[in-house]
């Protein structure tokens, strides 16, 4: 059975999608969900879904090596980031090479970067008159957004669209492929 962590820092509705898509798995389990936001609601969501989920600060993730600790504890075979804000620090990268990924919201290498998350994105992409947008899910390295490419999925952007539902289409897209993505890599496919 091959094991994933995921990290969020807000509502948690990807990692709700992903729990739910592995739930009857043979192949894979969620084995605990961490978070540096206390009062994200994706603890309501693991609690409801019964998935472990861990808070953690700042200084235990960047200066301690007691996220490390943690994940070393549950030997994932991957690290998934979920909505998750934080830039990860070099210890996990050294420690987990290869295996973290992440999803953004946008089809890198545009719209990426430090502050560049959620309705950000979808406002710039708006702000700028793009025709097409999506996803982009990507090993993670040392900087924001830049790591390996694993798939991209576009999505077009109709003139009436607005943030709002330029942000619905993407998370559906997020909905659809994260998931399967997730399985092929952890399965080495």
């Amino acid at each position: 059975m091959k094991r994933i962590v995921l990290f969020a820092s807000g509502s948690g509705s990807n990692v709700e999608n992903i729990i739910n898509y592995f739930q009857d798995s043979t192949e894979v389990s969620v084995k605990c969900v961490l978070s540096n936001n206390k009062d994200a609601n994706v603890f309501e969501r693991c609690n409801r879904l019964n998935v472990n989920a861990l808070y953690f600060n700042k200084y235990s993730f960047y200066q301690s090596d007691c996220v490390l600790e943690i994940l070393k504890s549950f030997k994932p075979d991957l690290i998934v980031l979920a909505g998750f804000l934080w830039k990860i620090p070099g210890n996990l990268i050294q420690h987990f090479p290869n295996k973290i990924i992440n999803i953004h919201p946008a089809l890198l290498p545009k719209y990426g970067g430090k502050g560049m998350y959620g309705m950000h994105v979808h406002n710039s992409v708006k702000e700028n008159n793009e025709s097409e947008t999506g996803i982009t899910i990507h090993f993670v390295n040392e900087n924001y957004d830049e790591g390996a490419i694993i798939k991209q999925v576009k999505v077009t952007i109709e003139v009436a669209d607005t943030p709002q539902s330029i942000a619905e289409k993407v998370h559906q897209l997020e909905y659809e492929h994260f998931p399967k993505v997730i399985h092929k890599v952890v399965m080495g496919q």
